[in-house]
């Protein structure tokens, strides 16, 4: 009896050690886990316990709180002009978290951020005065890019190339934040999450597609760097029409008049010549054309500005049929508005990329800078020769080619067009490009690119130049002024 005891005594002590070190376990090493997980309400009820710090944009608040009526969640998110600056800010909800500005700086703007603490705060615990968000977007560019894209499904980015400053980004159709910031908006989250147009996606960040033609500008500058070509006004080795090698299938250009066969990089931008840029692509080979792009931000998937930029692709293992078809932005080429106007940006730069950001400042309630992100540097991507003559080549584009709906009275600006195909066989209304540079007579910069995925336009009026140039240059007008 007496062993049985004291058998029965040894396990019941085993699982009281056990017990012990499970809860020291949880305590000490998973309590940060759990503190932490999205499911426990306890950091939505002291994420909204008080006013968040704001989001500003032009020196005024597009962001702020509003007092509920009960429940534990004191404060919800508020939004002036929501559909306006929602691909900057994103949305910060109750019930399904934060995005884009709103979920980077997250801590920031609900106060828990250990750079807004004081030393009494943080021997208290004490809850800090949230932080503000300081962007890089001009409200005047901001509206103009939202009015000018409208009803279109699209999206349009403007940067300044001397400083990387993104000036403007909107994606349409958009949606007001305000809507889904609340614990009781389920029903305005699933219709949001079911449109067929995906108004949550920011268009000019996230959703990289062919960029067609506007892609011959990265094949044109490979071909300067690399030497296969001395100047955008030497003539070049390129048949009109064109054959795939390899296959039976002939190049066309949309313009079939056009001085193609042989044209300059200067005329060959000018008409958009298909047959000249297949060839140069299938000359330089995909691995210069491929570096080139890369140079440009192409194949990184950690561009941040500081949302997360999808990634701009350009492919390896092709043949040379595949490769042609590269060099006019299509096959599995991709890139974002972001990346398309990175290219502007570079060449309007004399060659130096700097890098993007639409966050300039972040600071404490009482305006002191925490973090202060300037001028984050540039790389140069290719000589500032070759940035000169395809400033020169952009400008002939827009003065006497495809792009002249981009002039702007009183200002130098280059462009290229774009349509690339879209659905199998082209079987789905294409896509219309409009990459740009800009510069007024004061020494303002500003580069531009524009995506219309569709619009009300019929198939046979789907352009670059029709579609998007005016969009750019009601942008280009806004940062100029």
């Amino acid at each position: 009896m007496n062993k049985t005891i004291r058998h029965t005594s040894v396990f019941v002590l085993l699982l009281v050690l056990a017990l012990l070190v499970r809860a020291t376990w949880v305590q000490f090493h998973d309590s940060k886990a759990l503190a932490d997980d999205q499911l426990n309400r306890r950091n939505a009820i002291e994420q909204y316990a008080y006013p968040l710090g704001d989001i500003i944009v032009g020196g005024e608040a597009v962001t702020g709180s509003k007092r509920t009526k009960g429940g534990d969640l004191a404060y919800k998110r508020t939004y002036k002009d929501g559909p306006l600056y929602s691909a900057v800010t994103g949305y910060s909800s109750q019930v399904y978290g934060a995005t884009q500005l709103e979920g980077i700086y997250k801590d920031l703007l609900d106060g828990t951020d250990n750079r807004l603490k004081n030393p009494l705060d943080t021997l208290t615990n004490k809850r800090a005065d949230p932080g503000d968000v300081l962007t890089t977007i001009d409200p005047a560019v901001q509206k103009a890019a939202y009015k000018a894209l409208g009803d279109k499904k699209g999206a349009a980015v403007a940067v300044d190339p001397k400083t990387g400053k993104i000036l403007g980004m909107v994606s349409t159709p958009s949606y007001d934040p305000s809507r889904i910031s609340g614990s009781t908006d389920g029903d305005a989250w699933k219709a949001l999450t079911s449109d067929e147009d995906k108004p949550m996606v920011n268009r000019a960040l996230r959703q990289p597609l062919p960029p067609g033609s506007t892609f011959k500008l990265v094949v044109a500058a490979a071909a300067l760097e690399s030497g296969l070509y001395g100047s955008v006004d030497e003539k070049t080795a390129s048949p009109n029409p064109y054959t795939l090698p390899g296959t039976r299938t002939v190049l066309k250009n949309e313009n079939s008049s056009a001085p193609c066969e042989d044209a300059t990089i200067r005329t060959a931008l000018r008409y958009s010549c298909n047959n000249v840029f297949a060839k140069m692509a299938v000359d330089l080979g995909q691995d210069k054309v491929k570096s080139q792009a890369e140079k440009f931000g192409f194949n990184t998937d950690k561009l941040d500005v500081p949302v997360r930029a999808a990634k701009s692709s350009y492919p390896s293992g092709m043949d040379k049929a595949q490769t042609a078809l590269t060099g006019i932005g299509q096959f599995d080429v991709t890139a974002t508005p972001l990346q398309m106007a990175l290219v502007s940006a570079a060449i309007s730069n004399g060659g130096e990329l700097a890098s993007p950001h639409m966050v300039s400042k972040v600071t404490d309630a009482d305006g002191n800078v925490l973090r202060d992100f300037g001028d984050e540097g540039s790389e140069r991507v290719m000589s500032a020769g070759t940035a000169e003559g395809l400033q020169s080549a952009m400008k002939t584009v827009v003065e006497e080619g495809t792009g002249t709906n981009a002039k702007i009275d009183g200002a130098v600006v280059g462009g290229k067009t774009g349509t690339a195909q879209h659905g199998e066989n082209n079987s789905k209304t294409p896509y219309a490009w409009f990459t740009s540079y800009a510069k007024g007579g004061d020494g303002k910069e500003v580069a531009v690119a524009v995506i219309v995925e569709s619009s009300d336009a019929a198939r046979s009026e789907v352009s670059g130049n029709g579609l998007a140039a005016p969009i750019a240059a009601a942008m280009m007008r806004a940062a100029l002024r």
